[in-house]
């Protein structure tokens, strides 16, 4: 009996502690912006051009840009495809996020794209935003010193957007929150918020894990009563 209990409070310990370790993972990379981010700079790099600063103002600015869309898909890309007025960086995007207006810089190139399936980090970059030459050219381009990501789905769900926004200001300068903290902008998410993304379909609750260490458990326990 007391080897049986000794058993049961060491994989409880151990639920515990994964339970522990498995939040922070999720508040470190369960957040596809942040991915995004790391595909681009992963690929200048490897082209022998400089990595950007990811600045989560700019980033967040990047969330406001696609919600301008209103989950219109079709308004995305090819000749038919509209973008939102510049005026509404200073009149809406930074203001809903927090954004001093004083430190917005200029936009120096953006990527933008939507579809119904969702997809990784990778598969987005490669797949959804890199089309074409010019995409390549902005990719690649030496104006650009900083970026921010921001990915979402309307209505937690379909059509899914994903938007990286380069701009050509000191990282530490341009695009400053008011008191340092960005206004809450949920549904969605945006890299360097050191957050986990709400609307993206790959998040996994650590609860999940708890539950299915909690009945490993419990299984464990009902094994080591049968044994005695």
């Amino acid at each position: 009996m007391a080897k049986t209990m000794t058993m049961c409070y060491l994989l409880l310990t151990l639920s515990f502690v994964y339970v522990a370790t498995a939040d922070t993972q999720i508040k470190v990379t369960n957040n596809p912006a942040d991915k995004l981010v790391a595909a681009i700079n992963e690929n200048r790099t490897a082209h022998k051009v400089s990595a950007l600063t990811d600045n989560p103002g700019l980033a967040c600015i990047a969330l406001q840009y696609i919600k301008a869309y209103q989950g219109n898909c079709g308004d995305v890309g090819g000749s038919d495809g509209k973008k939102p007025p510049e005026s509404q960086f200073a009149e809406v995007f930074a203001p809903n996020c927090g954004v001093k207006a004083s430190t917005l810089a200029p936009m120096t190139g953006r990527f933008l794209g939507c579809q119904t399936k969702y997809v990784h980090a990778p598969e987005a970059f490669s797949e959804i935003l890199i089309r074409n030459q010019k995409s390549l050219d902005i990719l690649y381009s030496k104006n650009h010193t900083q970026l921010g990501a921001a990915v979402t789905g309307t209505d937690g769900g379909s059509p899914y957007f994903w938007c990286v926004l380069f701009s050509s200001g000191k990282p530490n300068q341009t695009f400053a929150f008011e008191g340092g903290v960005a206004k809450i902008t949920k549904p969605g998410c945006f890299s360097g918020a050191n957050d986990e993304c709400s609307g993206a379909s790959d998040y996994r609750s650590p609860l999940n894990g708890m539950w299915v260490l909690a009945t490993s458990v419990l299984i464990a326990m009902m094994g080591f009563g049968l044994a005695l």
